[in-house]
């Protein structure tokens, strides 16, 4: 079974009014989690944006005599990695490349299994055969699994392990859309919209899209995390991200030969990891509860 649960839609999805969207926006801003997990995100963002601006030295400087600085030290203030350059830095820079692949992934998978799920939801019969059974060959295997063999088969590189990445969440996306899009299609109001003779195209866009975008665009958030540890684990085995790049997998892969004489520094990127992967989960938790028809 693949390790990324398809969650069940337990209820219809309902018309969504401006009234609805301006609810779950309160319903956000009230809550403690979401705020301080959505600030996180927000200043990852920023680092990822502003970082070549914002590192205090140059990320690519090596020096033979600072090598495995500790934390403290002058001029390197989280220590320094085993060529000698500044872990801040690095780590400041490195959120570029670390969200981009894990963010990059998801966006992608997320049109593609959203464009899939709602032509196989709406459209059924052979359609929806073809493309489920499609997916569910692909979903059939484990995400972790998945990820190596399509990277190694591709071989290592940024591009490679972003398509890797990308088929390994497009099928759990398609199946939620799908599921939602068949909800939706038997509701009166897409009923109503196909006897007045309006087009597919036209009742798919209109009636149907903006009641199924919600749910899926929950999911695909929770998909994050999972991304970026996954991006991180093929940086780590030397499928993704390149040397001298600054990427906090590919980091915790030069510095685990440091784990004895410097655990603290060596475990930085594994703590950013950490960090990111826990804010991402704790927004998209808060996402769920605030568009939560029920609640």
């Amino acid at each position: 079974m693949s390790s990324l649960n398809t969650p069940k839609v337990s209820a219809l999805p309902v018309e969504r009014s401006q009234g609805y969207w301006a609810g779950a926006a309160r319903k956000l801003l009230r809550d403690p989690v979401a705020v301080v997990s959505g600030l996180i995100v927000l200043a990852l963002l920023s680092l990822a944006i502003f970082g070549p601006w914002l590192a205090p030295a140059d990320p690519y400087a090596s020096s033979m005599f600072g090598r495995l600085k500790p934390i403290g030290s002058p001029n390197y203030p989280l220590g320094s990695d085993e060529l000698g350059r500044d872990m801040l830095s690095r780590l400041i820079v490195g959120a570029r490349l670390s969200l981009f692949m894990g963010l990059t992934p998801v966006l992608l998978a997320f049109v593609i299994g959203t464009s899939l799920g709602l032509l196989a939801g709406y459209a059924g019969g052979w359609i929806n055969s073809a493309i489920m059974r499609t997916v569910d060959v692909l979903y059939a295997f484990p995400s972790v699994l998945l990820a190596i063999a399509l990277s190694g088969a591709l071989g290592a590189g940024i591009f490679n392990a972003l398509l890797s990445l990308t088929i390994v969440f497009t099928p759990p996306i398609v199946r939620v859309a799908e599921s939602v899009t068949t909800q939706v299609r038997g509701r009166d109001f897409v009923e109503a919209a196909r006897a007045s003779g309006a087009h597919a195209l036209t009742i798919v866009r209109v009636h149907v899209l903006g009641n199924v975008l919600g749910p899926i665009f929950v999911y695909a958030t929770s998909l994050i995390a999972v991304s970026m540890i996954l991006a991180s684990g093929l940086s780590f085995l030397g499928l993704g991200v390149r040397p001298p790049e600054p990427e906090w997998g590919l980091m915790l892969n030069t510095l685990r030969t440091a784990i004895y004489t410097q655990p603290w520094v060596a475990a930085l990127p594994g703590a950013m990891i950490f960090i990111t992967s826990i804010a991402f989960n704790l927004l998209s938790d808060s996402l769920r509860s605030a568009m939560d028809v029920k609640s």
